[in-house]
């Protein structure tokens, strides 16, 4: 298989040699438990897209400062913020897909932009993304650390969880500063093995799909990419180096070397990617004409094809 893209693809990186200047996150698909009838236990419901919820035209999108919300008598305006929606904005639209336990599990769910939710009344019901509200993407970790709440060297997402969790009182205004809000359909998966679908149409495999800014590089373009990930038993990390498929993206995945590694669904999966934070090499493959062509005949910035020596 690795002729094969020798033969017919070129590496093209925005990278310097012997500079490993992009940033690498993880992300992965959660599980959760939920019931599809509020109740005392479940109440943090997470919404269906709602009707009102469009794409601006460029000249709306000008004029509303944002690519997605609303029109209020026929103007453009901001969709609702996650206080909004969170206070009651959308209450009485029938839009509750499934209530879950906590509001930490509806809160990630969204950052991760899919989920799996055992059902109180039997049965798992896959979420996927549908849509965002178009307000700005804040990360809340960002916030902790600033407030002195958090080491920088100790964020992670099971950080973010415990202080959720030591601060019931507080968490709400922490989680509205995010005013980014998502909104899921219920999808039938042909393959359970697999996670939700990406941007790319197809379902996620764990390790392959890699999340990238769509404004750069294509959805289905294969990617090499070289950093470290957190080992799978213990707190440490190791290489990776392998062939990837740009495959979805996500609000904080901005830039040209730029990714956001799939792990894969659960608490194992959510454990690495929530530690995944490295500087690494990206390089994406493309058809020799087109690689020589963009860049003047000088496509691989490293001036060879990168190691074939795989990390899985």
């Amino acid at each position: 298989a690795w002729a094969f893209f020798e033969r017919h693809f070129l590496p093209v990186s925005l990278q310097r040699p012997g500079r490993p200047s992009g940033l690498f996150t993880g992300y992965y698909e959660p599980e959760a438990e939920g019931a599809l009838k509020p109740d005392a236990t479940y109440r943090f419901p997470l919404f269906a897209r709602p009707r009102d919820l469009v794409a601006f035209t460029p000249a709306e999108a000008r004029i509303a400062g944002t690519r997605y919300g609303r029109r209020v008598n026929g103007r453009p305006v901001p969709y609702f913020t996650r206080k909004e929606i969170e206070s009651g904005a959308l209450k009485g639209r029938g839009l509750e897909i499934v209530w879950l336990k906590s509001l930490a599990d509806a809160f990630f769910i969204q950052v991760q932009g899919s989920g799996r939710i055992r059902l109180k009344e039997g049965g798992v019901l896959r979420l996927s993304y549908a849509a965002k509200s178009g307000r700005p993407y804040t990360p809340v970790g960002r916030i902790l650390v600033e407030r002195g709440e958090i080491p920088k060297e100790r964020m992670s997402m099971q950080a973010i969880r415990a202080w959720i969790a030591r601060n019931p009182d507080r968490a709400r205004e922490l989680l509205w500063r995010n005013e980014s809000y998502v909104f899921f359909r219920v999808v039938e998966l042909p393959d359970p093995r697999l996670g939700a679908y990406g941007a790319q149409g197809v379902q996620l495999t764990p390790m392959v799909s890699l999340a990238v800014d769509w404004r750069h590089w294509a959805y289905g373009s294969p990617v090499w990419l070289d950093t470290r990930v957190p080992d799978a038993k213990g707190a440490g990390t190791r290489i990776f180096r392998r062939l990837m498929v740009a495959q979805d993206t996500g609000s904080a995945i901005r830039g040209a070397v730029r990714g956001d590694i799939y792990f894969g669904f659960g608490e194992a999966a959510g454990a690495r990617a929530g530690r995944m934070k490295a500087p690494g090499f990206m390089a994406v493959l493309l058809p020799v004409r087109l690689a020589r062509k963009l860049t003047g005949g000088n496509p691989a910035q490293s001036g060879r094809y990168p190691s074939t020596s795989q990390s899985r």
